[in-house]
C-alpha cells in the first residue's frame, strides 16, 4: 500500500484504476437526485423512529446508517477534492511553462503539455 496522491496513482497504465473508477461512479451517484431522495428518506426515518419512541435498537440502527453514509460522503468529498486540486496544479504548471516558452520565442514541448493538461479532466 502506498500513500500517493490519488491523481498520481496509475499503476503503470494509462487511465483510471479500479478504485478511481469506483470513486468517480460513487461521486456521480452522490451528486444525483436519487441520492438526495435517499438522504431525505433516511433523515425522515430517523425522525420517525424518534417520534414514535421505538426501541433503542431501531434508533441505533438508523443512527449508525446515517453515520456510515456521512463517513462515506466525507471520504468521497476528500478524494474528489484532491483529484481536482491535482488537475488544477497540472494546468497551472503547463500554463506557466508555455508562457515562459512563448516569452523566449520557442514553441515546443510546453505547448504540447498545455494542450494535454487542458484535457486532463476528460481523463478523470
Amino acid at each position: 500500500m502506498t500513500f500517493e496522491h490519488p491523481a498520481e496513482k496509475k499503476d503503470g497504465k494509462q487511465g483510471l484504476g479500479r478504485f478511481e473508477k469506483l470513486a468517480e461512479l460513487a461521486s456521480n451517484f452522490t451528486s444525483s437526485a436519487a441520492f438526495s431522495v435517499f438522504c431525505v428518506l433516511l433523515v425522515a426515518t430517523y425522525l420517525t423512529v424518534h417520534l414514535l419512541h421505538l426501541e433503542t435498537t431501531w434508533q441505533h440502527l438508523v443512527g449508525d446508517a446515517m453515520g456510515a453514509v456521512s463517513l462515506l460522503l466525507l471520504a468521497l468529498l476528500k478524494n474528489s477534492e484532491r483529484r481536482a486540486e491535482h488537475a488544477i496544479q497540472l494546468k497551472l504548471n503547463a500554463i506557466a511553462a508555455a508562457l515562459l516558452e512563448q516569452q523566449e520565442g520557442e514553441w515546443g514541448q510546453a505547448h504540447k503539455d498545455l494542450q494535454e493538461a487542458i484535457g486532463v479532466e476528460d481523463q478523470r
